[in-house]
């Protein structure tokens, strides 16, 4: 089979593991915004990153069912959406219906067919570490960002490559059990199966990100530690949601297109 083959055959699994994820998605505390004050330590977060004029054109990749899409409306923007799925297209669609300076669509995040220096920041949350080809998308959203433009990332590091990790998650579906939590239904089978053939399979880690996106030609890099929004997320949660919260090593990354 050819890469490219092999890279769409690949992509299929991925469309077709995050519309079954789309039903429950909300419920896990790495996506829904459950916690009381958890939007206004991401509107704090990300509108620290984003240094975009109210009304900027805001081009954001891999939206799910558009907890973030709901910042970046609250920061003013202008937003463009694309998502890979049509399960959490018609989320997002319906969480927003109504919602004025806001376009959602079905798009690839490493492809985007958006037109050259179109948006003035592009911002995603729990994408990269999914990448096929990240050199691809990197250069991709090189050339949709206008100059001076910022790329925002969101993400961590969720290949469980440590015995404390598979630990952690191993107690934290153990509590949840034993609490009669309502806990996202994930098919962790089809979750390794794809683990073990994106290109960070190994883990996202912030630095070496740093180095891909420098070639790609981006700089003035800024990295930060979620611990903020976390430390929102574990007020009042129950045992379960505080195991899971931190484990995936979250971080906040943004870098800019030189003028």
């Amino acid at each position: 089979m050819s890469q490219h083959l092999a890279n769409f055959a690949l992509k299929e699994e991925i469309r077709e593991y995050w519309s079954r994820r789309a039903e429950t998605f909300d419920q896990s505390p790495l996506h829904g915004m459950q916690a009381p004050g958890e939007k206004a330590a991401w509107l704090d977060l990300i509108g620290s990153h984003v240094a975009a004029p109210d009304g900027a054109d805001v081009l954001e990749l891999a939206f799910g069912t558009g907890e973030i899409t709901s910042v970046l409306l609250a920061l003013g923007f202008r937003v463009t959406g694309l998502d890979l799925t049509e399960a959490m297209l018609r989320k997002a669609k319906a969480k927003h219906a109504g919602a004025s300076d806001l376009s959602l669509f079905l798009g690839d995040a490493e492809d985007t067919r958006e037109d050259d220096e179109s948006h003035d920041a592009i911002v995603m949350r729990h994408l990269v570490w999914t990448l096929v080809d990240p050199m691809a998308a990197f250069r991709d959203w090189y050339r949709v960002v206008r100059p001076g433009g910022r790329i925002v990332i969101i993400d961590g590091d969720f290949a469980e490559t440590s015995l404390l990790k598979r630990w952690r998650r191993k107690l934290a579906q153990w509590m949840e059990k034993r609490e009669g939590t309502q806990a996202p239904v994930i098919d962790w089978a089809a979750h390794e199966a794809i683990m073990r053939q994106i290109y960070f399979s190994r883990g996202l880690r912030p630095h070496a990100l740093r180095q891909m996106l420098a070639e790609a030609g981006f700089g003035d890099f800024r990295i930060e530690d979620l611990e903020p929004v976390r430390k929102t997320q574990r007020r009042g949660a129950s045992l379960a949601t505080r195991l899971k919260v931190g484990m995936s090593d979250s971080f906040i990354l943004s870098c800019a297109k030189p003028r």
